[in-house]
């Protein structure tokens, strides 16, 4: 099934040898919290065989994904989805967004069956206590490549996500996301979206055009 191997993933995800300029990664999901919680979710969202369209971003963020275990999920967003938890109610405006975006396509019973949301790298990556982006040192970018690479391909071939197409959250994102799928060949098209904190950040007054974008993209992809 989709979420035992999607679990098998995430929790046995290897950490990376040390990183240049005192980046550390960890794995959430070795937590007993989160793990606990996204076992819930992809036993229920998660169901069945079929493959689900990804929709990748960068690498899991501590307040979000560190402590639900699920990608885009604050904690507020989890109990909505009906797994209850004692997690802070703070927001994460990137999950408001995937939020909206999820109810506009029938809500998670029917999204999670078409889409996979995750992460290029699977793992939390800090400095000095803050979330880091991969991307945000070219040393670290290197560093890590080859697990970047190991992630997306173990994605595809063992958790069996759509090859058809994958969706991009992030303009910067999308340029590593197409050079790495350039070097191994695992989608035959990358959509590159806006990444979610980016137009809740920025734009937020247009939410709901923005949303109705997400939504015509994706629609077509299960269409």
């Amino acid at each position: 099934m989709f979420a035992d191997r999607l679990l098998q993933f995430l929790t046995e995800f290897p950490s990376p040898p040390p990183l240049p300029e005192e980046v550390v990664a960890y794995n959430p999901y070795q937590d007993s919290t989160p793990r606990e919680l996204l076992t819930q979710f992809a036993q229920q969202y998660y169901t069945g065989d079929q493959p689900r369209v990804a929709l990748l971003g960068i690498n899991p963020g501590r307040l979000g994904n560190g402590r639900t275990g699920v990608a885009f999920t604050d904690p507020t967003a989890l109990a909505a989805w009906g797994i209850e938890n004692d997690l802070p109610r703070r927001r994460e405006p990137s999950s408001e967004f995937v939020q909206a975006v999820v109810l506009a396509l029938g809500g998670p019973a029917t999204f999670y069956q078409h889409f996979f949301l995750g992460s290029l790298y699977p793992l939390v990556l800090l400095r000095q206590g803050l979330n880091y982006n991969f991307y945000d040192s070219s040393a670290v970018t290197t560093a890590l490549w080859p697990d970047i690479q190991l992630s997306v391909r173990l994605l595809v071939e063992n958790v069996g996500v759509a090859r058809h197409a994958a969706v991009c959250l992030g303009q910067r994102n999308g340029k590593y996301f197409r050079r790495l799928n350039d070097e191994l060949q695992l989608f035959e098209h990358i959509h590159v979206l806006d990444h979610p904190r980016y137009l809740m950040q920025y734009k937020r007054r247009a939410l709901a055009d923005n949303v109705a974008h997400y939504v015509q993209v994706l629609g077509d992809l299960v269409s």
